[in-house]
């Protein structure tokens, strides 16, 4: 039996149909702002909620419901959830063994001023990984040292949401980008070089942002020359590097650019005062007193782990070398064909019963559904590979590695419920059609659609967790919507992925993951309203922006 889906379920009404589309949303904003629910008890009632939404609204049959939910959860756990793991536990080897602390002192000796710290991990560091893995390691990873050196938990998760929000849409190998070439026919790079025209401006923006969320005006003017050295920089190699080169390298050139540039300028230059959190002085100033205490192999020796994370992660993101552990590689080189050979074995992408192509979208035709576990190809997998190595260069017994992993798991099962239970919600959103409602009702605000249209995209990664799902999602709704009312569909497209950079840091997916990566867990809520007024006001001026650029700045459209 296949089954059609209906936008406009309620009396045949456009309007209405999206009030009721919309209610797990508003609902999920009044358990963790206002209830202030632990994140797993809001994310599984959101989740009951849209069920019975799509069911007895959508009148999508019980079964199709039900296994939509159960694709999203397997996702959730794979690779999403299995990244979170990885990445906790391989900063919980680094903590264990006293690595972190020769960490933590090698980051002071740079800059003990704590403005300056969030710049170069939480923008810079985070960035990199942003381009070099995407989903949840560049938040869980970043969010966890600044933890280590001493920032407050909440600060550091919520920091570190923000800051994810200026490479988001490049990130992962240009993914989210060369996503949308498919099902719009609109070439990667054109688009490429529209987000690159869009973000650069939010990449000066964000740091100075940051450090203003964190020590108020006056600390933040004090500290302006490291601010623009480290936001111009990234922003200038953004806008070079999406337009010239692709879409592929933005992020981890931008990253490397901003952190040199940041790191060289404060050998030559310091802030009159140096910052600190009112309750970490004596703290920073017994880390003072040993800084010198670490030879430079010392140091090396404890970045390790992170830095043979960047080289894994990096090698896996490679398009050739991701082929071949996913077992699609179709190449000559042998070493990857051994590789491909292993990876197809360990590649499974069983039909979803009862629904792989049982679901007729509004085009008339049948959407797939798959579980999709690729073992070898996962992110955290990578990830966790970089923990084996870190057990032989910190010296690390079997037995007390693997306590720390099963340690790892326990703190982990709350976070990982949480985030089975929203992408699965994201499922049974997209299968019975509650987001496309959701689209079309935004595509019919005519002359105002240039400044609605970067909030498609935010909504999309809300409800996925992901720029890149977004895209998929509502790439050619914007394209069609765009060309019907005059505006270039180029601009469209770059107006969905750079509005759902800023959707990220309130995504129930990212918040479920940066509190697991700072202890955070049961305090989703609190997360949630630290960052959600930043992404309201960030998604208002990326508005006002392609609204502009679709009128008095069309020079800037490629």
């Amino acid at each position: 039996m296949q089954w059609k889906q209906d936008f406009t379920p309620i009396a045949d009404h456009l309007w209405l149909s999206a009030i009721v589309a919309l209610i797990p949303i508003l609902y999920f904003f009044w358990a963790l702002a206002i209830k202030r629910m632990k994140g797993h008890i809001a994310g599984v009632t959101t989740l009951l909620l849209a069920l019975a939404i799509s069911v007895i609204a959508y009148r999508m049959p019980a079964g199709m419901a039900v296994m939509s939910i159960t694709q999203g959860a397997v996702y959730g756990l794979l690779p999403i959830g299995w990244i979170i793991i990885t990445s906790v536990f391989l900063y919980k080897l680094t903590v264990k063994s006293g690595q972190f602390d020769i960490i933590r002192n090698s980051v002071l000796s740079i800059t003990e001023d704590r403005r300056l710290q969030a710049l170069l991990i939480a923008f810079s560091f985070g960035a990199f990984l942003e381009g070099a893995a995407g989903f949840g390691a560049p938040v869980a990873i970043s969010a966890a040292l600044l933890v280590g050196l001493g920032f407050n938990p909440l600060y550091a998760a919520g920091i570190c949401l923000i800051a994810n929000t200026a490479p988001v849409a490049f990130g992962a190998i240009g993914i989210p980008i060369t996503a949308m070439e498919g099902p719009t026919g609109i070439p990667a790079m054109e688009i490429s070089k529209m987000v690159g025209r869009q973000l650069p401006f939010l990449s000066v923006l964000i740091p100075f942002y940051l450090v203003l969320i964190m020590a108020g005006w006056k600390k933040t003017v004090e500290v302006l020359p490291a601010i623009i050295v480290s936001g111009v920089s990234f922003a200038i190699t953004q806008y070079v590097s999406s337009n010239f080169l692709g879409p592929e390298l933005p992020d981890i050139l931008s990253a490397l650019v901003s952190m040199f540039a940041l790191a060289v300028f404060l050998r030559y230059w310091k802030p009159k005062s140096t910052y600190r959190f009112s309750t970490e002085s004596e703290v920073a100033a017994a880390a003072q007193a040993n800084k010198a205490a670490y030879t430079s192999g010392e140091v090396f020796k404890a970045w390790s782990p992170f830095l043979v994370l960047t080289a894994f992660i990096s090698l896996w993101g490679i398009p050739q070398v991701k082929a071949a552990l996913t077992g699609h590689y179709e190449g000559t080189n042998g070493l990857l064909k051994l590789v491909n050979a292993i990876g197809y074995q360990l590649t499974f992408m069983p039909e979803v019963p009862g629904l792989n192509n049982k679901i007729i979208n509004g085009s008339g035709q049948p959407i797939a559904a798959v579980y999709k576990l690729e073992l070898l190809g996962a992110a955290g997998t990578a990830i966790l590979l970089a923990a084996v190595v870190t057990k032989f260069i910190i010296k690390m017994s079997w037995k007390d590695w693997g306590s720390t992993f099963i340690e790892t798991l326990n703190e982990l099962k709350f976070p990982i419920v949480t985030i089975a239970s929203v992408v699965g919600f994201a499922y049974v959103t997209n299968a019975s059609g509650m987001s496309t409602t959701l689209g079309m009702a935004l595509a019919k605000t005519n002359f105002l659609f240039p400044f609605f249209s970067p909030f498609l995209g935010w909504l999309g990664v809300f409800i996925t967790g992901s720029d890149t799902s977004s895209n998929l999602l509502f790439a050619n709704l914007q394209k069609v919507t765009a060309t019907s009312i005059g505006m270039d569909p180029v601009l469209a497209l770059a107006a969905n992925s750079s509005g759902g950079v800023v959707g990220k840091m309130i995504s129930p997916q990212s918040i479920a993951v940066a509190c697991a990566a700072v202890g955070l867990t049961g305090k989703e809520s609190d997360l949630f309203r630290f960052t959600v007024k930043h992404s309201i006001f960030l998604i208002i001026l990326i508005g006002i922006l392609v609204f502009l650029q679709s009128n008095i700045l069309s020079w800037m459209i490629p």
